[in-house]
């Protein structure tokens, strides 16, 4: 599965935001990567802070979520969830199945 998605947080994927990115991302039975959409870096996976930093990824920048496994389809909604979201407001928890 494949999602391209608008980063809306003002840090973009870094600090807070970026935690709770990897954070999330750690929590599927499923291995996701993501991108900047507009670079031709390869994928990072999506629970490394360090790649999801790493990535430069500012706010208004498009990234691509890749992700495959039994938990793929709620793994991109929580991440979607995450990187839509101004930070502060995102709903994610640390239980990504509420």
């Amino acid at each position: 599965m494949e999602r391209t998605v608008t980063v809306v947080p003002e840090d973009g994927l870094h600090a807070r935001p970026a935690t709770t990115f990897v954070e999330a991302a750690g929590n599927f039975d499923a291995e996701i990567t993501v991108e900047a959409a507009a670079d031709t870096r390869p994928p990072v996976a999506a629970d490394s802070i360090l790649g999801v930093t790493g990535l430069g990824v500012r706010r208004g920048d498009d990234v691509t979520l890749h992700a495959e496994g039994p938990e793929a389809e709620p793994a991109l909604d929580a991440l979607e969830n995450v990187i839509t979201t101004p930070a502060g407001e995102s709903d994610f928890a640390g239980d990504a199945t509420a």
